[in-house]
């Protein structure tokens, strides 16, 4: 199929597939004019290509996924699931944060050790943290939120 009906299939802008192309990560078959065409086993991996994206893959990760014979593919496939594990800890954390927020009986939440030990836990720029306190709070200060 030529490269506009693989595009509408697929939901994206021709130029996109072009790029797809030129980063190496899908390389469709040419006509003998020079024109991209689309098999449908080459719409298949655009299909598993747009599924990685969606958990936050890269190009040059997803090239390495697509190709089983990349020797890194491995190790691209676990970095992935490490950050996505690590997001979802972050998520777990952030919820249970605002589940006791809703409970809480402090009238500012810098009162609270419980909410106050979830913020220090939060990084402020990537890769930053808050100073932690000076003075850790005891074990038994309630509920205890991230690392």
């Amino acid at each position: 199929m030529k490269i506009g009906e693989a595009a509408n299939r697929l939901g994206v802008a021709v130029h996109v597939l072009r790029h797809w192309d030129d980063m190496g990560v899908v390389v469709p078959d040419r006509t003998p004019s020079g024109q991209r065409e689309y098999s449908e086993e080459q719409l298949h991996r655009l299909r598993v290509l747009r599924a990685c994206q969606s958990v936050g893959m890269s190009l040059p990760e997803i090239r390495q996924v697509l190709h089983r014979a990349e020797p890194e593919r491995g190790d691209a496939i676990a970095r992935q699931l490490h950050r996505i594990r690590a997001q979802r800890t972050r998520l777990e954390d952030a919820e249970r944060f605002l589940v006791h927020v809703i409970n809480c009986e402090h009238t500012l939440l810098t009162r609270c050790d419980a909410c106050t030990r979830y913020a220090v836990s939060v990084p402020l720029r990537e890769g930053k943290h808050v100073t932690p306190r000076a003075t850790p709070l005891p074990p038994d200060a309630g509920e205890t939120f991230g690392p």
